[in-house]
């Protein structure tokens, strides 16, 4: 471990117990490192971590907290250039640098993410290899499942429980790699082996200025966490180049690049292409030779999720029989295109689409398939980027034949508030292709609309919250799945005999 050391004082040969950024959560014999956040400064807390039993400090060099106003103390303190990212390195060093005992596969990306960690894991499952998962779903670490705090922990969490995966006996780490990890730091202390870039389109601006600085963040996946330091394993990163920002990720990577493309000529490709409700086939071209593809996941964004996964089984040296297997024996993603059925007449889908590039995806693959009307269900978080609100109004008018906007996870935000940024662009498409929309906030009293509202061979998408089993109202945070509201509409209307009305 090297640590950009301004200076130091005390013992600092002590025996640590612990790691962690947060006060509240040292003991005696615990290495406290003050970082600053958001909200909060931990270098505000340095004297309620000696009282609770500290035996080290960490305080940043631009911090105003230096060395003297701890003058008087007897424990160890080291001054640093970056707090945030010395944590990181702190907590890897703590928990033995699990990741260089680990095959490291990062995936980052606007979509796809969660799809892709998952095929990864089932792939090299079939392969007998033992992985851990870290991502939006949950945390998996040998026979354990942890739920998500964030969709990759924080430094202290992340190499705990990369920890905890090698005591467990794995020997691979599939990371879903969120741009707030990467901007804040969070992987610090990490070596990944092979890394993945699915696509970026607009999202999190509210947090990232712009999308230039949206990208520069998924970027340092492909350059600062993927450098080779400490481990011997050759490193690849696997780019989809349907996505221009994917263009420009293959000339920035520093290690050797696969591209992958459902559109042209990649090093992964795939041709004849058949896509139903029940499934997906097609041919994948590989460097190792073309595979015949059965899947049953649906839609031709999930072919480009199978293409990274496929080239992620190929690099870790999987056979083409073993990765066709992996492939054919992998189930539904939870809240990814996610089929609930009572034995109705229609198609009910959740899925966790959020974004208008996700939005637009799943549309594109509802009308590939449909037989009736597309009804789309969705709303758009509070509290989180605002400009993407009536751009997902546009998408889902444009491709869907009834739209009901409601709310997601409104947060602080008037429901109504977000429900009319969402209308305005409906309302700005052209009247004649205009489609016929419906305001209803509440979410449930919205879904069972939907249902009550479809016919026979329709299709009802409930788009947005996919997994989640919560809804954020206010500061609450209250049960809430659309799986469940779904189904409880669905035997309702079933129950009643009822017919849609018109």
């Amino acid at each position: 471990m090297t640590l950009d050391v301004v200076s130091q004082k005390g013992d600092l040969n002590v025996e640590v117990v612990d790691v962690t950024d947060d006060s509240r959560q040292v003991k005696p014999g615990t290495f406290f490192v003050a970082v600053k956040g958001t909200q909060v400064d931990g270098h505000e807390f340095l004297e309620n971590a000696c009282a609770q039993g500290a035996v080290a400090l960490m305080i940043a060099s631009s911090s105003g907290h230096g060395l003297e106003t701890l003058e008087g103390k007897s424990l160890a303190v080291i001054e640093v250039e970056d707090t945030r990212v010395a944590l990181g390195q702190v907590a890897s060093c703590f928990w033995k640098e699990p990741s260089r005992s680990l095959t490291m596969i990062g995936v980052t990306g606007t979509n796809g993410k969660t799809t892709v960690t998952h095929l990864i894991k089932g792939l090299l499952e079939a392969s007998a290899r033992k992985v851990g998962l870290l991502g939006t779903i949950g945390y998996f670490v040998g026979s354990e499942h942890f739920a998500a705090s964030h969709t990759t922990p924080g430094s202290v969490a992340l190499q705990s429980l990369l920890g905890k995966m090698v005591e467990a006996g794995a020997d691979s780490a599939v990371l879903e790699v969120s741009s707030h990890a990467l901007a804040m730091d969070r992987v610090a202390g990490c070596e990944f082996d092979i890394v993945v870039f699915t696509n970026l389109t607009q999202d999190h601006l509210d947090f990232h200025q712009n999308m230039e600085e949206y990208f520069q963040a998924k970027l340092r996946l492909f350059q600062q966490y993927v450098t080779p330091k400490n481990k011997s394993l050759a490193k690849r990163a696997i780019v989809n180049i349907d996505d221009e920002w994917g263009k420009q990720i293959l000339q920035h990577s520093v290690v050797p690049t696969w591209s992958y493309s459902i559109q042209g000529s990649a090093d992964l490709q795939a041709t004849d292409l058949s896509l139903s409700i029940d499934g997906t086939t097609f041919t994948a071209l590989t460097p190792i030779g073309p595979m015949s593809i059965q899947t049953s996941l649906v839609g031709e964004h999930n072919v480009c999720n199978l293409l990274a996964a496929i080239g992620v089984g190929v690099e870790c040296g999987l056979s083409v029989e073993i990765i066709q297997q992996g492939i054919r024996e992998f189930g539904a993603v939870p809240g990814r295109f996610e089929l609930v059925s009572e034995g109705q007449d229609f198609a009910v889908i959740v899925d966790y689409a959020h974004t208008e590039d996700a939005l637009a995806r799943l549309l594109a693959a509802a009308q590939v398939l449909k037989k009736g009307r597309i009804i789309t269900v969705f709303g758009c978080g509070g509290d989180r980027d605002r400009g993407k609100r009536p751009k997902m109004g546009q998408v889902a008018a444009q491709n869907s034949d009834l739209v009901f906007v409601t709310s997601d996870n409104p947060r602080t935000e008037d429901p109504l508030a977000i429900i009319h940024d969402i209308e305005q662009g409906i309302l700005a498409m052209p009247e004649s292709p205009r489609i016929s929309h419906r305001l209803i906030p509440d979410r449930r009293k919205a879904i069972h609309a939907a249902i009550q509202e479809a016919g026979p061979q329709d299709m009802v998408l409930i788009a947005g919250k996919g997994h989640e089993d919560y809804q954020i109202i206010g500061a609450e945070r209250l049960h809430f799945d659309d799986r469940e509201v779904a189904r409880e509409a669905l035997v309702s209307r079933l129950k009643a005999g009822e017919r849609p009305v018109g």
